[in-house]
């Protein structure tokens, strides 16, 4: 699945409980309801929802770039025991934090 995929499912997920299936391109008209009695969205609203989805996606960067750079927690785990809380927060955490800050 592609991101896209994944982000158009999001979108109409966040929108309804009525199950689904996508066949071939993720737009509206593809959408398969699989449930006649739930309440469906419509196209402008999964538009909407799905530039929201975006959005929220891009504005999170910064913690996807910093998990990435972060070592795997046994190694920070043994970093803190060997050097203390300190130590690992202005050697490990603090540079990472700098190099991808907050927006």
């Amino acid at each position: 699945m592609f991101l896209g995929q994944h982000h158009f499912r999001v979108a109409v997920e966040q929108l309804t409980d009525c199950p689904f299936n996508v066949h071939n391109e993720d737009l509206y008209e593809n959408i398969e309801w699989l449930d006649n009695t739930k309440s469906k969205p419509t196209k402008a609203e999964v538009e909407a929802k799905l530039s929201e989805v975006i959005a929220a996606w891009e504005a999170n960067k910064y913690q996807r770039d910093r998990l990435r750079e972060y070592p795997d927690w046994g190694t920070q785990l043994d970093y803190i025991y060997h050097n203390g809380i300190d130590k690992w927060k202005t050697d490990i955490v603090d540079p990472v934090k700098k190099k991808y800050p907050k927006p």
